[in-house]
């Protein structure tokens, strides 16, 4: 007998002091690294989205991922990818 299970998983997180960093035309960018990331891990994306100060992700994790070890490969990836390629010029970190 095969076992399924799906569990979605709505991650959300801000911008150190909600500060309003994250502006349109960097966003899209942001949102396919993330993505990279996922796909990386073998998550299945089902959205994401922001606003100027947070982000929503909402997906399902592979087995062998811990959630907490994504939530912190993405913060720590996702910020350096924002300094490094100056995609939000006033974003300090997460």
């Amino acid at each position: 007998m095969a076992t399924y299970t799906q569990i979605l998983y709505q991650i959300v997180f801000s911008t150190k002091n909600r500060e309003f960093t994250l502006i349109k035309e960097g966003r899209e960018r942001l949102f396919r690294y993330i993505w990279g990331i996922l796909k990386n891990h073998n998550c299945r994306l089902y959205r994401i989205n922001g606003m100027e100060d947070h982000l929503h992700i909402l997906t399902s994790l592979h087995p062998a991922v811990a959630l907490s070890d994504l939530v912190k490969e993405i913060k720590v990836s996702s910020a350096k990818f924002i300094k490094e390629n100056n995609v939000f010029p006033n974003f300090a970190y997460w």
